[in-house]
């Protein structure tokens, strides 16, 4: 029983903490900030030039992970657990957005869309359950986004993903109730980061001049589309984490940027036409 409460203690004062998609963004600074405030971090990235690059910052745990790739996932688990014994947290934070309007989006784009923000979520999520389980404790955080809770037009397959994800989540949630394992989504909103200039390279899996939708994509390639409202720093995104971490309870859901409180607001109160009139103008 000592044992016991020695490790719960150790894990409260320095939890162990595996972030996936760290190459940069919200990965990257969530990985800064909870580093600065004594959490043992394990971030991950998908090449090993980006792995080089977080070891040079100072993540000596810094590790190559590409979510698609079950083994790599596998072997990531095994490396941390060798070093510290145990998982505390487990970030999926890997993803990124397809652009495209739906009539226009290849069916390839949009499995490669599933398989890294929703297969990989879930693979990762899989493996780490299992050590969850056996050392009794753990939480796991689903970067979802708002849009896994409204829908906006020429984002089809990141829409698609996240709505997946909430789904996934909240089954998961509900067949968790009695451990002491928890499961957080996450509904961030416009941030400052890589997401909106590497989503803008995805429209080249797109026939651009053969779509009716053309004027839109060379503005988004020429970095004329419209500015996003209520933008936050990655900050935003660490705090919540971090709250998470700490947290012996952590709340299943949690709002990042006014645009989300504003939109899953207007989602609960609206019908499903007047909510369309709505989005149409974001």
């Amino acid at each position: 029983m000592e044992n016991e409460d020695l490790k719960g203690a150790e894990s409260r004062l320095s939890p162990v903490v595996v972030i996936t998609g760290c190459s940069s963004g919200i990965g990257r600074v969530t990985s800064r900030y909870l580093k600065e405030r004594f959490c043992r971090v394990y971030p991950t990235a998908r090449t090993d030039e980006e792995v080089e690059g977080l070891r040079a910052e100072g993540f000596e745990g810094a590790l190559r992970l590409d979510v698609r790739r079950p083994e790599e996932i596998a072997a990531v688990i095994e490396e941390v657990l060798a070093k510290e014994g145990r998982i505390d947290v487990w970030f999926n934070n890997a993803g990124y957005g397809q652009l495209g309007a739906v009539e226009d989006l290849p069916t390839e784009a949009l499995r490669e869309q599933f398989e890294t923000n929703l297969f990989g979520l879930h693979e990762c999520t899989r493996q780490v359950l299992g050590v969850m389980r056996r050392q009794g404790h753990g939480k796991i955080i689903q970067h979802s986004s708002v849009l896994g809770l409204i829908a906006l037009p020429m984002r089809g397959a990141y829409n698609a993903s996240k709505y997946a994800v909430e789904g996934l989540t909240d089954t998961l949630r509900l067949e968790l109730a009695g451990s002491d394992i928890h499961v957080s989504l996450l509904n961030t909103g416009p941030v400052t980061s890589r997401f909106r200039a590497n989503a803008v390279e995805t429209l080249k899996k797109i026939d651009i001049e053969g779509s009716r939708w053309r004027e839109l994509y060379r503005a988004a390639l020429e970095g004329r589309a419209k500015k996003v409202p209520f933008n936050l720093s990655p900050e935003a995104v660490a705090e919540k984490v971090y709250r998470i971490v700490l947290s012996d309870r952590p709340a299943p859901r949690y709002y990042i940027t006014k645009a989300t409180w504003l939109l899953g607001f207007a989602k609960r109160i609206l019908s499903t036409r007047w909510l369309d009139r709505v989005l149409r103008r974001v």
